[in-house]
């Protein structure tokens, strides 16, 4: 088996026991980015092979000093690329800055520096994460690696198919109505959205301010784990990060379900669901009853408005946070403009199709006569969203749902439909509302060979619980890491 080959436990272990050096690691997933790459298109940009190498050569001299490492020690992480990183290209999937070098690095990717991980390379994305496919960035689309005629999901597409491929097993994304989870259901991989405060915004260029989080993607569930408690916590630059406790030593395994209640929604199997991936949902949670989860039916009747809501402070949130693109201080300056007016509508223009629907429908939304009609009440909907949720978490430990409607669409079959693209994110977007954590887990392949994905929701800041969850459904059920051909 080639390095790029194993999970991240795996790669631990081996790394860990000196059986596999960091250096040996990243050279071998940096080959597989250079194999494989030019047809998924998960990456922007690559790290420096001699940089990377250089970094991971300090963490192997360190092993043998025998000095103390932490878990992701040694580990190439990709980072979705509208999270900014000192000295590399932050482009966010957009023209408008397409020129961008940070002179920092977000917090997240600080604590993954200090950590010792290494920064393999910048992910791709839907602009500036408005998107549910990887179709909608500047620099073309990414490819679903189980079938390239497919896309990863969206927005962060790029990382997830970039773990799914074996061009790294670890990455960043970030997740404000299903980001970080639908792509990873797409591609079969491990996606967790934290709870709202539980990782630091700063760094993370904005979309939705109060739903925006960094999320971690990984090639198995202790990965995801690493990933997260490297980045959590408290940070004074983020006046919404919480000081929620972090465990230090991570959260004990699970060896099995029992003592479990899990609830299963029944607005979440109703019409829209394929059957396929009914089918596939329904036999993972027949799994978790096998590992001694209790699983009863529950209701949360507010799903229904959970899009709508959804898309109403997306969008007004996208209205205001993306002003600052105007041509005059910040980003992309058009040039040759008449006068100051037209340098705007220039500057403006560059922004892709998706980008400009949704900030010309949220200054709709915050304009004067519509503010109360529609935003107001969206935060309204919103609040019974976090009701019903709060109500429903109060009798279970956790809720269990299909990831998204359907397995992986065809690259262009939605993209002229943004109603049913938004569709896809039905399933993932109630919990952002929420803050809620929520990880979706692979659970099968339907008939077709693409991937599908079980979600899993818990209570805020129940991180450790839906962890140990994930773990303990992904050993009973026998999930072991597969890549594509390609």
């Amino acid at each position: 088996m080639k390095p790029y080959e194993l999970t991240y436990k795996e790669a631990r272990q081996s790394l860990e026991s000196r059986e596999l050096s960091s250096r040996e690691l990243t050279e071998s997933v940096l080959e597989r980015i250079g194999h494989v790459d030019g047809d998924v298109r998960a990456y922007l940009g690559v790290a420096d092979p001699a940089d990377a190498l250089a970094a991971a050569g300090r963490v192997d001299d360190a092993r043998a000093r025998g000095e103390p490492l932490g878990p992701l020690a040694g580990h190439p992480v990709a980072v979705k690329d509208n999270i900014a990183t000192r000295s590399i290209r932050t482009t966010a999937g957009s023209l408008l800055l397409e020129d961008y070098v940070p002179p920092f690095d977000a917090t997240a990717v600080e604590r993954l520096r200090n950590a010792g991980a290494i920064v393999i390379g910048k992910t791709n994305l839907d602009e500036f994460g408005m998107g549910s496919s990887c179709e909608n960035s500047a620099f073309g689309p990414t490819r679903n690696p189980w079938d390239l005629d497919r896309v990863p999901g969206g927005s962060s597409g790029g990382s997830a198919a970039a773990v799914a491929a074996g061009e790294g097993s670890l990455a960043l994304g970030s997740d404000t109505g299903g980001s970080v989870r639908q792509p990873s259901g797409f591609c079969g991989v491990v996606g967790l959205k934290p709870s709202y405060g539980r990782v630091s915004r700063y760094g993370l260029l904005a979309f939705a301010s109060s739903l925006d989080q960094i999320g971690v993607i990984s090639s198995d569930v202790a990965g995801a784990a690493a990933l997260l408690w490297a980045i959590a916590g408290v940070d004074p630059r983020d006046s919404t990060s919480e000081p929620a406790e972090v465990p230090e030593a991570g959260v004990a395994p699970r060896d099995d379900l029992r003592g479990v209640r899990l609830g299963v929604p029944v607005e979440y199997f109703s019409e829209g669901l394929n059957g396929d991936v009914e089918a596939l949902v329904r036999e993972a949670i027949d799994v978790m009853a096998a590992l001694g989860a209790e699983i009863v039916e529950v209701s949360l009747p507010s799903t229904r408005y959970g899009i709508a809501a959804y898309y109403l402070l997306a969008d007004a949130e996208a209205s205001s946070n993306l002003a600052r693109y105007d041509g005059v201080n910040y980003g992309l300056r058009a040039e040759g403009a008449a006068d100051l007016r037209s340098m705007y509508a220039d500057t403006r223009d560059r922004f892709g199709r998706e980008v400009k629907r949704r900030i010309m429908l949220g200054t709709y939304v915050l304009s004067a006569g519509y503010y109360d009609r529609y935003y107001r009440k969206a935060q309204q909907v919103r609040a019974v969203v976090a009701r019903d949720f709060s109500r429903v978490l109060s009798g279970v430990d956790a809720i269990v749902t299909p990831t998204s409607p359907t397995a992986a669409f065809r690259i262009g079959e939605r993209i002229e439909d943004p109603l049913s693209m938004y569709l896809s994110d039905v399933y993932t977007v109630p919990a952002s509302l929420a803050g809620l954590p929520a990880v979706s887990l692979p659970c099968g392949r339907e008939p077709g060979g693409l991937p599908v994905g079980l979600q899993m929701v818990a209570g805020r800041f129940r991180e450790a619980e839906l962890i140990g969850m994930a773990g303990a459904y992904e050993r009973g059920a026998g999930l072991e890491r597969s890549l594509p051909a390609l």
